[in-house]
């Protein structure tokens, strides 16, 4: 009883005491295209995903009320970094749903033209905001709307204390003629947050440096077939591991640790990731740091390279390619090393006997493609006779004229599309996660790989077949399934059949070895296909932006070389990178990865229809 009245009065106390207008409430995931679509329009960096904002403590007085119910001390603010553009999650501002959604595109336009930079809050969000409106003056009606909505909300001045109250008229002069004051005056409180504005002190994360994972945490796959993700991005700073030796605290127990504090615990296995997320939610920063602890040997087992007698044969020394630096706008020679790999071991195999089916009728399909059979006529050999060519002869004979070499035959020949194919297939660790509860996307993976080459074969064109994953810049591994110059067989078929889960996903060099292996094939057109389930990701750097935009610049050299790539993906969360990595009408998403075998070649007959 007393734990329900208890939920009660929480409940009744929180309603009373809070600011916002959960009935108008408007989510990030709602208007999340048009706000990508604005940002990038005016100018926003196209390489920055649409994030959520961790919320921060503001430090604002607050009412009697809100101190009561223990709300309100922390709020979500925009902002960007060099690796997204970050937004509340949801707005409940305004009690209007219409001007939530116009603050969201708001504050989308203002982060537009941030280019950074240490400048101080205050002058700084007046000139993005001068600066905006300048450059968009149908942009000024909607400020004018935020901007009445928000003073309406604002605490009012004359109910300050002399200090607060000087702070608060200072601002609203500023919101209301950016850029008509220089200074923000000192208070004991700082001020309620401005939601018009770009938060004041977003996370400084210096620009080129990325996470580099423990090998603790190499287990953790990443691809759209896992669990939905929690989108908010979270401070996070990397602390030294306590060793315990700090000696005997004379307080009292109750008080020995607050809440904030880094505590050398492990957590329990049988805490809930909903436990998780919901603690990590009650920290401005999330403390990391490396144990030294042994790694489970279950972890090891899974991530660890295999043994030589165990792995796949290599094919030659490796190559180096080199990787593009974002950072310094550069590309690193020799940076990565590519092993060519064929499996060692797979035996050749026929199809399996659940795809003879949708084989057959995709072979039916494809061979409608083929170019019709032609009587190529005056051979030297062929088939039959060329009565024509027999005829001429027998002319030229009796008036005492003859050929050296006369070409008396006619044979019938297939024609060939001008077009040659390369489909590279992501095998990094995420594709074994499961699809369902039967089957993993590495076998959904391997379907497709056999139905797209039975439709190929049935179709004469040019193709190959090649996957990849890699474990750091040292180890890019490149399976080689089928090239141009190979029948597709038995054989073939038994290398894909030996397809496994690899390690990680570092898009960029495979796809500039799949680019040089394409470009030796003299075809009017060629289609670098990528098939993946996740984005560019690596145990390095190669995580992030970072990755991304490596694997940007080898689809630029691709498409420089004459090639058309078009990537394949079963992710989920792919319109927040594959916009920016291959441009809009180059990618499809499959959303049921189920459907990808027999989605595949059908979509590849449309790809190529034109020849």
């Amino acid at each position: 009883m007393e734990e329900h009245v208890g939920h009660l009065w929480d409940r009744f106390i929180t309603r009373f005491a809070r600011r916002d207008f959960p009935q108008a409430a408007v989510t990030l995931a709602a208007v999340e295209r048009p706000v990508a679509v604005l940002f990038r329009a005016l100018g926003g960096d196209g390489g920055l995903r649409i994030v959520g904002a961790q919320a921060r403590e503001h430090r604002a007085r607050r009412r009697w009320r809100e101190r009561l119910a223990g709300i309100n001390t922390h709020a979500e603010l925009a902002y960007r970094d060099h690796e997204a553009l970050h937004l509340p999650l949801q707005l409940a501002v305004f009690p209007d749903a219409g001007l939530n959604r116009e603050l969201y595109l708001w504050l989308a336009a203002l982060a537009a033209l941030d280019a950074g930079g240490q400048s101080e809050w205050f002058p700084k969000n007046q000139a993005l905001t001068q600066r905006l409106l300048a450059r968009y003056p149908g942009l000024r009606p909607r400020y004018q709307r935020l901007l009445a909505a928000h003073l309406a909300l604002r605490p009012d001045p004359e109910k300050l204390p002399d200090a607060e109250a000087a702070v608060e008229r200072v601002l609203r002069a500023a919101l209301h003629v950016p850029g008509s004051v220089a200074h923000l005056p000192a208070a004991a409180h700082a001020p309620q947050p401005v939601i018009l504005w770009l938060d004041p002190e977003p996370p400084r994360t210096a620009a080129g440096s990325a996470a580099v994972p423990d090998p603790a945490e190499q287990g953790e796959p990443s691809g759209g077939a896992t669990a939905a993700q929690d989108r908010k991005r979270r401070r996070a700073e990397r602390v030294e591991m306590p060793d315990g030796r700090d000696g005997l605290i004379l307080y009292r127990l109750e008080s020995l640790f607050s809440f904030g504090e880094y505590v050398r615990v492990k957590r329990g296995t049988e805490d809930s990731d909903e436990d998780a997320t919901r603690v990590a939610d009650e920290f401005d920063a999330l403390s990391l740091t490396r144990d030294n602890a042994p790694v489970a040997s279950r972890v090891r087992f899974d991530l660890d390279l295999p043994a030589a007698e165990n792995d796949d044969a290599p094919r030659g020394l490796g190559l180096g390619l080199p990787e593009w630096d974002y950072h310094k706008q550069f590309l690193l020679a020799d940076h990565c090393r590519l092993q060519p790999l064929v499996a060692a071991r797979a035996a050749p195999c026929e199809l399996p006997a659940a795809l003879r089916t949708p084989a057959r009728r995709l072979r039916r399909q494809f061979e409608s493609l083929a170019p019709a059979r032609q009587w190529r006529r005056g051979q030297p050999d062929g088939g039959e006779p060329d009565l024509d060519a027999w005829l001429r002869h027998a002319a030229e004979r009796a008036r005492g004229l003859t050929m050296a070499t006369p070409n008396l035959y006619r044979d019938q020949q297939r024609g060939r599309r001008d077009l040659a194919c390369l489909l590279l297939a992501d095998l990094s660790l995420s594709t074994d996660s499961w699809v369902g509860n039967e089957r993993r996307v590495i076998d959904v993976i391997r379907d497709a790989l056999f139905l797209f080459a039975e439709a190929l074969a049935a179709s004469g064109d040019r193709f190959a077949l090649y996957g990849f994953s890699s474990r750091r810049r040292e180890h890019v591994r490149f399976h080689h399934l089928k090239g141009f110059a190979e029948t597709y067989t038995a054989a073939v078929r038994g290398r894909i059949q030996a397809i496994k889960p690899g390690y990680y996903t570092r898009m960029g060099a495979a796809i500039r070895q799949a680019s040089a292996l394409l470009a030796r094939e003299s075809a009017g057109q060629r289609l670098l296909l990528i098939l993946t389930d996740g984005k560019p990701n690596d145990l390095d750097r190669y995580e992030g932006r970072y990755g991304i935009e490596d694997t940007r610049h080898a689809i630029l050299e691709a498409r420089r070389a004459g090639l058309m790539p078009f990537c394949v993906t079963i992710d989920d969360e792919a319109g927040e990178y594959l916009p920016h990595l291959f441009g809009a009408g180059h990618y499809v998403v499959i959303r049921n990865p189920a459907e990808l075998p027999r989605e595949l070649p059908i979509l590849y007959a449309r790809l190529t229809q034109s020849h």
